[in-house]
């Protein structure tokens, strides 16, 4: 089997290269996600960076990112697979990624789009500016929050200020467990508390939203490549109309001021869920990062 483990910190700056070079866009391709979420583990292949998914009691690797041939790779994991016992799934494939399973193995595997795992991408002057009748909505909850919160303010997140956002997501998570009981917050908040406690390590950038002396909103993320950058967390409190989209454009308005290379924010996937589906095409995203999952074919029948 592949000797996979988990990420260090000081493996950062590899895999780093190592996706940006191949140009990728999908949240899943950010070493912060593979630090803080989950069960991820990787592993260098050839010449390709491997990853081996853990959620929900489900395995799967994703498409392997590298340079020269990918067939030995694909193979490599295949085996794998097999001796763990496990079906050979794939995630996070791109069309081109599909055409190139299917040129080493033909008809040997099936394809299947994942709307629920696409990310939205959205060119940063767009939501920094809000600029047009297509964002009036937008700019109309501001101005709500505007006139509720007259003393509001944003601030960068420093060490100082980690107690700050550790109380804001302990209220966010309380309402929305007693809003929703059901609704499982425990891998996204165990993600959340390794980002905090790995802030500057992990080169997070973050915002919080003041009320006076009063957090009602926070944001974090970090550089996905050169000119993308991911969103990871965003909460708001819900207190007053507006927060979400003031926090919103505070954060797109502080990254392009800090780093005027980057063009665009990715805001992650929806995960199939309606409310945040709708909430994200609110924004009207500028490009969808395309995803495919792929199965052998051998272990549809099989499984």
């Amino acid at each position: 089997m592949i000797a996979f483990k988990r990420l260090g910190l000081e493996e950062q700056e590899a895999v780093y290269n190592c996706f940006n070079e191949a140009g990728c866009e999908g949240c899943e391709y950010s070493f912060v996600n593979l630090y803080l979420w989950g069960k991820q583990e990787a592993a260098w292949v050839e010449d390709y960076l491997t990853v081996f998914s853990h959620f929900h009691g489900h395995s799967l690797y994703l498409f392997p990112v590298g340079r020269g041939p990918i067939k030995p790779v694909l193979e490599a994991l295949r085996q794998d697979a097999s001796k763990r016992g496990i079906p050979f799934r794939m995630t996070a494939l791109t069309a081109e990624n599909c055409a190139q399973v299917e040129e080493a193995f033909p008809g040997q595997f099936h394809f299947a789009p994942d709307r629920d795992g696409c990310d939205y991408l959205y060119e940063i002057d767009h939501l920094a500016d809000l600029k047009g009748k297509k964002y009036q909505p937008k700019r109309n909850h501001i101005n709500r929050f505007l006139e509720a919160v007259p003393q509001w303010r944003v601030e960068e997140i420093t060490p100082e200020l980690v107690p700050a956002c550790r109380q804001l997501l302990d209220q966010w998570y309380r309402i929305h467990l007693a809003l929703d009981p059901k609704m499982s917050y425990h891998l996204e908040r165990l993600a959340a508390e390794r980002a905090l406690r790995k802030y500057e390590e992990l080169g997070m950038e973050g915002l919080i939203l003041y009320n006076g002396e009063e957090p009602v909103a926070l944001t974090m993320g970090s550089r996905l490549s050169d000119t993308v950058f991911d969103v990871h967390f965003e909460k708001a409190l819900g207190h007053y109309q507006g927060d979400y989209a003031m926090i919103n454009r505070s954060f797109a308005r502080h990254i392009r001021e800090k780093y005027p290379e980057i063009r665009y924010l990715n805001r992650e996937d929806d995960m199939g869920l309606p409310g945040l589906r709708k909430a994200k095409l609110s924004y009207h995203p500028d490009r969808m990062v395309e995803q495919f999952r792929c199965y052998a074919k051998e272990d549809l029948y099989e499984h």
